[in-house]
């Protein structure tokens, strides 16, 4: 038995033990990563970038190609690298198991394992090439790869994958339809037997802004933001979705399900927001952009997964990590990044260690050259502001507002229960002000959290009064 001296000692351990498991703190966020593109003539020496990440909270990267000078530069740093096989690559990784042999001789063994290599993918979004030979050579071309590992005493150290478009699914709505696509179900099917036996993961580019480019409703936004909105409830399961990503990704995992693979994980190699778009790219915008991003690692912080894969996250590999400002197409192509080239940040998402990493649904306070969103401007220092209902906001978005935020957990709407301290004026207008302002009480009274799809506004009147 231990001297009783050492008793409090102990207790205080397991308590930061308790709190570290349900509160992870930033430099344990392995689920949390981003992807370094660069088609870009403007960008950083390696060097002063894996400096930069080691300052946040990302511990993987994503590369699209195998640039050594970059794996060489994140040696030693304990992230997580995902090297990459370009689409050019795959005939002859195919065709050739020494040409594998030699592209895992230059590209892996050099630099593993003090650069931790954890993931090649083959190939990037391959079947939505149309491209029936190239489609044909893509297994050949992972499982040569994979042998070359295996040669190297790598097996399921370091293991093969290949990335796709939400195009591969034939139906994605309501999630528990999900289903692959009927052109590409043969070539899935192969692929996920062979990612089955090496134990790696299916991986998908969700992209809730192009999901609300094409249907831009207000309350299409929000639920794209994983801001407070009415849900979807999926007619097949019953479950409601308050959020597309879950939804996306939910999709992905009943099309596994519907043909046997239950046992294959989900990673999220893309998913982003761009803060610039063209004058037809609606929802394109710092504010947006900071919602997206801020609220989806808040919602991976949370740990509280997919309603189809509770109290785990996803491995999400954020978009991007810098602009590349040599990309073709419109606007928004060369606006995902969340750093600038002078390692500055774009818009704050919480990423540095030093933040906040268990509130849910947080969003980092944009920075002095930033509007504010519409929820109003930042108080005067010392000025008390409180959310309320605007005028004119109808008794549907009010109730939607209602349901969601008493619907958070830890937010207690009992005060508006029949005897509550809240409960007159018995009003849908009064409940939701008194929704209203909890929830932007609770979000230490950032302007951003008083919006609720543009029918919220911060007021000087106390609505209690």
């Amino acid at each position: 038995m231990p001297p009783t001296f050492l008793l409090p000692l102990a207790a205080a351990f397991l308590l930061l033990l308790l709190l570290h498991l349900h509160f992870p703190f930033a430099s344990s966020q392995s689920y949390i990563g981003v992807n370094y593109g660069q088609v870009a003539d403007n960008l950083p020496p390696p060097a002063a970038t894996a400096k930069l990440l080691q300052s946040t909270a990302v511990q993987k990267v994503r590369l699209y190609g195998a640039d050594p000078a970059i794996i060489r530069a994140l040696a030693n740093t304990g992230i997580g690298i995902v090297i990459g096989a370009a689409n050019g690559d795959i005939p002859a990784l195919a065709s050739d198991p020494n040409s594998a042999g030699q592209w895992v001789n230059s590209n892996v063994l050099p630099f593993y394992p003090a650069s931790s290599i954890v993931l090649v993918t083959v190939g990037n979004e391959v079947l939505l090439s149309g491209d029936q030979n190239l489609i044909s050579q893509l297994l050949p071309a992972m499982q040569n790869v994979q042998n070359a590992l295996n040669s190297a005493s790598l097996g399921g150290k370091v293991k093969v994958s290949t990335v796709h478009s939400m195009s591969i699914l034939g139906r994605s709505d309501p999630p528990s339809s999900g289903s692959f696509d009927s052109s590409h179900l043969d070539a899935m099917k192969a692929l996920l037997q062979f990612q089955r036996g090496v134990g790696s993961p299916i991986a998908v580019n969700p992209y809730p802004f192009f999901a609300y480019q094409s249907d831009p409703r207000p309350e299409t936004l929000a639920f794209c933001l994983f801001q407070p909105n009415a849900g979807r409830v999926d007619s097949g399961s019953g479950i409601k979705y308050m959020n597309m990503f879950d939804a996306q990704v939910d999709a992905v995992r009943s099309a596994l399900n519907g043909i046997g693979f239950k046992d294959i994980d989900i990673m999220v190699a893309e998913t982003g927001w761009p803060y610039k778009g063209d004058p037809n790219e609606v929802g394109a915008s710092v504010e947006n952009a900071r919602a997206y991003n801020g609220n989806l690692i808040a919602h991976l912080r949370s740990m509280a997964g997919t309603p189809l894969m509770p109290g785990k996250s996803v491995d999400t590999y954020l978009f991007a990590l810098y602009d590349e400002d040599l990309k073709p197409g419109p606007s928004s192509e060369r606006s995902f990044g969340l750093f600038k080239p002078d390692l500055s940040m774009t818009y704050d998402v919480g990423l540095s260690k030093t933040s906040t990493t268990s509130q849910p649904f947080w969003q980092s306070p944009p920075s002095s050259s930033e509007k504010t969103p519409s929820g109003g401007g930042s108080p005067a220092a010392g000025q008390e502001r409180w959310c309320v209902p605007k005028a004119g906001a109808s008794d549907a978005q009010l109730q939607a507002s209602l349901d969601y935020v008493c619907g958070q957990q830890g937010i207690d709407c009992g005060p508006l229960q029949p005897g509550g301290a809240c409960f007159e004026p018995n009003t849908l207008a009064s409940h939701a002000a008194y929704a209203m302002n909890l929830y932007f009480q609770r979000s230490d009274k950032r302007p951003w959290n008083c919006d609720f799809s543009q029918t919220a506004a911060l007021s000087s009147n106390n609505p209690s009064k």
